[in-house]
């Protein structure tokens, strides 16, 4: 699928390859929203954004975004878990 995107002109760089930057930075920006909100897995994320898992962690790294989400009831009730199983 394709999506148009009308953008004012006046936020467009001239030069063709700031363009083609730019529009791989919009790529870049909706995976890391889409994977935040977690509508997007790691793995399809990166590709939405076109990139490779490392540039696609590297980004999470540079905004702040975790790349592994865990709930904290269930992590502590996992640890509740754990410690029962292997209490001595």
């Amino acid at each position: 699928m394709q999506l148009t995107l009308d953008i004012p002109d006046k936020f467009l760089p001239p030069d063709q390859d700031k363009k083609n930057s730019l529009t791989q930075q919009i790529r870049l920006y909706s995976a890391l929203l889409l994977f935040q909100s977690k509508q997007l897995s790691r793995g399809a994320a990166c590709e939405f954004a076109g990139v490779d898992i490392y540039a696609f962690l590297a980004a999470c790294k540079k905004y702040n975004i975790p790349v592994i989400n865990f709930d904290p009831d269930d992590l502590e009730s996992d640890v509740t878990r754990f410690k029962q199983k292997h209490s001595v």
